[in-house]
């Protein structure tokens, strides 16, 4: 059984390599956003929940993500492990997790905040271009509060991890295969089976 956290800033590509891990070791990817986005989209009432929250300019509380967490964990589809994308975001969160799961590694893909802004910036241009509806905080002003904050909650996680042994950085400034080659490396995962000829 094989139970990772990946973390990064945004434009690390941390779903690209996840979808990567999962694809080729029938891992579960967990991604707490896109569990959102699809309550979001179901129109439940946790998502009218959240909509309240964030509406008023709060975060979603602790006790609301560790739930959809838990919930989601508690399913048990994974028989051969899980990637989490997107939790735990806080001391406490991490705390959680690693109190009631017993993780392997925390796969952290590092970028210079220079190369986040480059990377985040033209996602947004290509998204006018293309029509579609470019993030709130797809500008400048908005990313660097949007990168400060993430510095300032994920640094002392980052040392929680390094303490505990757990921490595997990869330097995500290089192409897709190369992370995730460098990845699987450190992870001591098998290479991926080619795909048989039809």
């Amino acid at each position: 059984m094989h139970k990772y956290v990946i973390c990064g800033p945004q434009g690390s590509g941390k779903g690209t390599q996840s979808e990567l891990l999962c694809r080729d070791n029938d891992f579960v990817h967990i991604s707490i956003g896109e569990m959102f986005r699809w309550n979001v989209r179901q129109h439940t009432k946790l998502a009218a929940r959240i909509r309240r929250i964030t509406d008023a300019g709060m975060l979603v509380p602790d006790e609301i993500v560790e739930k959809v967490v838990r919930d989601r964990l508690d399913q048990h589809d994974w028989n051969y492990g899980f990637v989490l994308d997107g939790f735990p975001r806080t001391r406490s969160q991490a705390e959680y997790l690693f109190e009631n799961w017993n993780l392997d590694h925390v796969i952290y893909l590092h970028l210079t905040d220079e190369v986040v802004f480059e990377r985040v910036m033209h996602r947004a241009r290509m998204g006018q271009g293309s029509g579609f509806t470019k993030r709130a905080d797809d500008n400048p002003d908005a990313l660097k509060i949007r990168l400060r904050e993430y510095h300032e909650k994920t640094q002392p996680l980052l040392d929680l991890y390094e303490k505990m042994g757990m921490l595997i950085t990869i330097d995500a400034n290089r192409s897709i295969s190369t992370i995730y080659d460098d990845i699987r490396a450190r992870l001591s995962l098998p290479e991926p089976k080619l795909a048989s000829s039809p």
